[in-house]
């Protein structure tokens, strides 16, 4: 541990939570395979203190750990980047979809950014009843020929993939291959268990925050990838059938997870690296440019994670991860062997502030 970068962090937290800015907060830094600082400050629900394993519903920010549940398969050649998704799902294959492969799914531009505005809580819980929602959709261009980012169908493709290829759920899959290597087991979840439901922090939105996101114009791109009901706010992150459902294109877990998890992305963590070198640098490496379909945003992907950008702020291009709209983030850094998480249950979708202050602080003293 860092003595001082723990306290500059802490302290940095402790003001958000003393302002009012945040209810809960957790921030995690690791540096070429060593936990430098473990920060908490908060309350994670009435009565119930912020602790370093206190689960966080991270929206999109578990993306990060998606896209790393393939590349280890693809480093262990259960899969391949160029493994047509209908090879493996034939479903999948209708209505044009035939040419889709996971390197598309993976960069957001396999063409299938939305789900049916009429959907419901109900079947988006439901494995088997979105997996054939998204079978039956018809793609917006040929894949691979724009990019567009796949809010939720990203999840369910990839772990569908993933479930066909090794015959068990993706849950699983990080749980063997990720979590229980790495000490982690119960820090990175898509569905969190009935018996870890009381580790897990309660939402509460942003009103300012909430407010900005209302205000966009109702034909803003990204309004478009499925119904309004279900885009993330405190409500939908307090659900416990949300909550408890595998979507892999969100999740629960603690910002020691994830930060210690994109660190053995990139080194050993305690004996254990998750990928070899050549893979994480195909991974990390930028895949896509221009204009994002559904952001407005620019389009820089690599193989499931974001690249050179903290949500919309440019930053080195060796710096990869993925932002949770909520507020939680988590990246990492190859150039420095740099990774931060933080998380949150105060949920704003228009600014990653505490990520922010907690990624220059560590960048600043540990670069």
């Amino acid at each position: 541990m860092n003595e001082f970068l723990q306290e500059q962090i802490q302290s940095v937290m402790d003001g958000l939570v003393a302002s009012g800015s945040e209810n809960g907060v957790q921030a995690a830094v690791y540096r070429r395979g060593e936990l430098i600082v473990d920060a908490v400050a908060g309350m994670a629900a009435p009565g119930r203190p912020v602790a370093s394993d206190t689960l966080f519903y991270a929206a999109s920010a578990v993306k990060g750990v998606t896209s790393s549940v393939v590349h280890v398969l693809v480093d262990q050649g259960v899969l391949s980047y160029d493994t047509l998704v209908a090879s493996v799902w034939p479903e999948y294959g209708a209505h044009g979809k035939e040419g889709t492969t996971v390197r598309h799914v993976l960069t957001h531009s396999a063409g299938v950014p939305a789900v049916p505005a009429d959907l419901t809580l109900a079947r988006f819980c439901d494995w088997e009843a979105m997996c054939a929602v998204i079978a039956g959709l018809k793609p917006w261009w040929v894949p691979g020929e724009r990019v567009g980012y796949h809010a939720v169908t990203f999840g369910f493709i990839l772990g569908e993939v993933v479930r066909r290829a090794t015959g068990v759920p993706i849950s699983a899959v990080l749980a063997s291959e990720i979590g229980s290597r790495l000490g982690i087991a119960g820090e990175l979840y898509f569905g969190v268990p009935a018996s870890e439901l009381g580790r897990v922090a309660h939402f509460e939105d942003d009103p300012a925050g909430a407010a900005m996101f209302a205000s966009l114009p109702p034909d803003f791109p990204l309004f478009k990838s499925g119904p309004r009901s279900l885009f993330p706010n405190a409500a939908l992150a307090n659900n416990v059938d949300v909550t408890m459902a595998d979507i892999p294109a969100w999740g629960t877990v603690t910002a020691r997870g994830l930060a210690r998890m994109y660190a053995a992305l990139m080194s050993e963590v305690d004996g254990v690296r998750l990928l070899s070198r050549s893979r994480l640098a195909e991974a990390s490496a930028l895949s896509t440019t221009g204009l994002d379909e559904m952001t407005g945003g620019p389009a820089q992907y690599g193989l499931g994670y974001t690249i050179g950008q903290l949500g919309m702020r440019p930053v080195e291009p060796t710096v990869f991860g993925m932002v949770g709209i909520g507020g939680s983030a988590a990246y990492a850094d190859t150039a420095t062997g740099i990774s931060v998480a933080v998380t949150k249950n105060r949920f704003n979708p228009t600014e990653i502030n505490a990520f922010e202050q907690v990624w220059d602080l560590a960048t600043k003293a540990l670069s």
